[in-house]
């Protein structure tokens, strides 16, 4: 029964359907769900830092309802994807009640295409990884995989990791150096890693022409049946999923460095590199993603095993709450910087 707390992730596209069925601030009802409702409530539940046991952890690794909730959520935003196409087409729209519906399958691309895709493409097996695949192309950022996990972790907390924002670094800037940058990099990993098997760049095994391949086939598939108002909005709905992973990425990682010796080499990864929430609500609606110390520590661990340690450096409110304080910099400066100096 402990995994079916993670359902809760399944409000948001309950939320999305009014957005797509109803009209006038209907439409925002998914914004107003996770930037509003779930940081107000998160300031009425304290923190639970609570880890299982290890007779129950190793419980809950066996137990496989947690991955079929991942699966789950395949259908669902493929189904919402479908809605998005004939609900943004509806007579009479208003343009806010466009933008709100945009931005409702935007959240969608966010936190279940982006975010559910991270967790299954960190499973040791091809059929995880490949729905994965499928959930990172229904927000158009395949990139992600190959660099977040031959990329990212590796580099993590270092001037190397374009997913690592620095100190005083502007969340708007930080979402065009670590998009681009990151995009860059995962051509560079898989056309690395085809070399060291003595394979040309340009081979069928090269992810990164594949998943280019896949976004051109579904943006053309999109052009072709529903036209270029349709094929806009859903690019307008990738962008604003992929700002709001690049915003998560600002805040996990925000001003933490790894220490480098004297050769150059820089220190293992260590809990005390990302930053780590423990508000309830946010860790259910994101699959415990904001248990990101652990994560980074062991990036093959699933997410209902994740732990929170003492050490690793806390977040003052849930994600959500952290991606609007970062939205007014000088209010993220205030509050962060002086955090930093904590560490």
């Amino acid at each position: 029964m402990k995994s079916l707390k993670f359902l809760t992730v399944f409000s948001l596209p309950i939320s999305v359907y009014f957005s797509f069925t109803m009209n006038g601030w209907y439409t925002f009802l998914p914004l107003i769900l996770f930037f509003g409702l779930v940081p107000l409530l998160e300031f009425f539940f304290k923190p639970t830092a609570e880890n299982y046991s290890k007779e129950q952890e190793q419980i809950e690794k066996e137990n496989k309802m947690y991955t079929y909730i991942l699966y789950l959520t395949i259908p669902v935003q493929l189904y919402f994807l479908y809605l998005f196409f004939y609900a943004i087409q509806e007579p009479n729209l208003t343009p806010l009640e466009l933008i709100g519906r945009i931005f409702g399958m935007g959240l969608m691309c966010g936190t279940l295409g982006i975010n559910v895709g991270h967790e299954l493409g960190h499973r040791n097996n091809r059929f995880d990884e490949f729905l994965g695949e499928i959930l990172l192309l229904s927000s158009l950022n395949t990139h992600f995989l190959p660099y977040h996990n031959a990329g990212h972790h590796l580099n993590v907390a270092t001037p190397k990791d374009a997913a690592t924002a620095r100190k005083s670094e502007l969340l708007y800037s930080f979402w065009i150096r670590s998009h681009f940058t990151s995009y860059k990099q995962a051509w560079q990993l898989e056309n690395k890693r085809l070399q060291l098997s003595r394979r040309s760049w340009f081979h069928y095994q090269n992810r990164m022409i594949i998943y280019t391949l896949a976004n051109i086939i579904l943006l053309g598939a999109i052009y072709y049946v529903f036209g270029l108002f349709v094929l806009s909005c859903f690019l307008a709905a990738s962008i604003i999923g992929i700002l709001l992973l690049e915003s998560v990425n600002y805040i996990e990682h925000y001003g933490l460095l790894r220490n480098q010796s004297e050769t150059g080499r820089y220190e293992k990864v260590k809990r005390t590199h990302s930053w780590n929430s423990d508000h309830v609500i946010g860790k259910l609606m994101l699959f415990n993603l904001s248990r990101h110390s652990d994560h980074h520590y062991n990036g093959s661990k699933h997410y209902q095993l994740l732990k929170s340690l003492p050490e690793s450096p806390q977040m003052p409110t849930g994600y959500p709450g952290m991606v609007i304080l970062a939205l007014i910099p000088p209010l993220w400066f205030s509050v962060m910087n002086t955090k930093l100096k904590e560490q």
